[in-house]
């Protein structure tokens, strides 16, 4: 494949990516730039056309590079929030898959790589599994729109959010007509509130099927910044 959209990879998640797929998708190479450069993103594409790890492997290349250089704070760094149920299924093959895989690359190349953790935090986590995230927190934190108003409430969990750099949106256009995506909008704003406490705000990245009303989440969890949404801030679809 063209090697140049992963030229700016990490050797360990570039060697993951070519090995896993022949080549790039249009979202992926148009999206990693708008990514990069920091930007709030919404990727808008058909089922299939990559999107979603579009928007997770500059997060998992940010992660990779720390945990080579021993740097990996204990902190969650990325939160991914889906409207879907099935979350343990997203998790498996958006995450646990490259994260093991490009574990397996750097053990046979005899480098060192701190584990990087990933976590679900739904209605249905186990108070023993939240009690652990308090004291081992997730690299990674995967929840629904429901639970992340409920993080965002009480003062442990905020603390482990405090530390947010990426938000990540699945599926935007499942709520974009209903009152969750409302709901979801002002969690997004509140996260932006809490984080700008510590000196910073996280980059949001929403991703789902191409709809009108995909970008409207997005835009009002983040209008207190002035976005809008335009190519300039990098909405592609």
């Amino acid at each position: 494949m063209d090697p140049s959209p992963l030229s700016a990879f990490d050797p360990l998640v570039a060697k993951w990516f070519s090995t896993r797929f022949s080549s790039a998708t249009e979202p992926q190479i148009l999206g990693w730039p708008e990514i990069r450069a920091g930007r709030d993103v919404l990727i808008s594409a058909p089922t299939g056309s990559g999107k979603t790890l579009a928007a997770f492997l500059l997060c998992l290349d940010r992660l990779v590079r720390q945990a080579r250089a021993g740097e990996l704070p204990n902190e969650t760094e990325v939160v991914y929030v889906s409207p879907l149920k099935a979350l343990s299924n997203d998790i498996r093959k958006n995450l646990e898959i490259p994260l093991t895989e490009i574990s397996e690359l750097a053990a046979a190349r005899g480098i060192q790589l701190a584990p990087i953790r990933t976590a679900v935090r739904t209605g249905d986590t186990p108070a023993w599994e939240r009690r652990q995230m308090g004291k081992q927190r997730p690299h990674i934190l995967v929840t629904t729109p429901e639970s992340l108003y409920i993080l965002l409430t009480a003062e442990k969990s905020r603390e482990m959010l405090r530390t947010t750099r990426t938000m990540i949106v699945d599926e935007i256009h499942a709520v974009a007509d209903d009152k969750r995506g409302s709901h979801l909008a002002l969690s997004l704003a509140r996260l932006d509130a809490l984080t700008a406490e510590a000196g910073h705000r996280p980059q949001t990245l929403g991703y789902g099927e191409a709809n009108r009303r995909s970008g409207t989440v997005l835009e009002s969890g983040c209008a207190h910044r002035g976005y809008r949404p335009s190519a300039r801030n990098g909405i592609i679809g």
